[in-house]
């Protein structure tokens, strides 16, 4: 049963209550029912704002330069791809190696 088929509140009797959308009522009032969904994104918003002054709070109190921090950082990025193409080819070349038909 809808709200709008209600003629006169007055009419209303106890048994009609549970006949009448949760929904249809919810939004007569200018509420709206929360969903999981809602409230995952309204995590996840809160979450990425939080990662953001996290992350401002600790470039702004840093002990390091700004200049010195970007050089480690960038150095550490070298390093590692460095390392993840060294691992890629040996790797490849392991693979390469245990083909079948592979001739040595």
């Amino acid at each position: 049963m809808k709200w709008s088929d209600l003629s006169d509140l007055a009419d209303l009797r106890w048994k009609d209550l549970k006949k009448i959308d949760r929904d249809d009522v919810l939004q007569r009032l200018g509420l709206e029912q929360r969903t999981p969904m809602t409230d995952l994104f309204t995590g996840l918003g809160l979450f990425a704002v939080g990662v953001l002054v996290g992350t401002g709070l600790g470039i702004i109190f840093a002990p390091k330069a700004g200049v010195e921090t970007r050089n480690q950082l960038g150095e550490s990025l070298r390093r590692g791809s460095r390392r993840a193409e060294e691992f890629g080819q040996r790797t490849g070349a392991e693979v390469g190696a245990s083909a079948p038909g592979h001739i040595s």
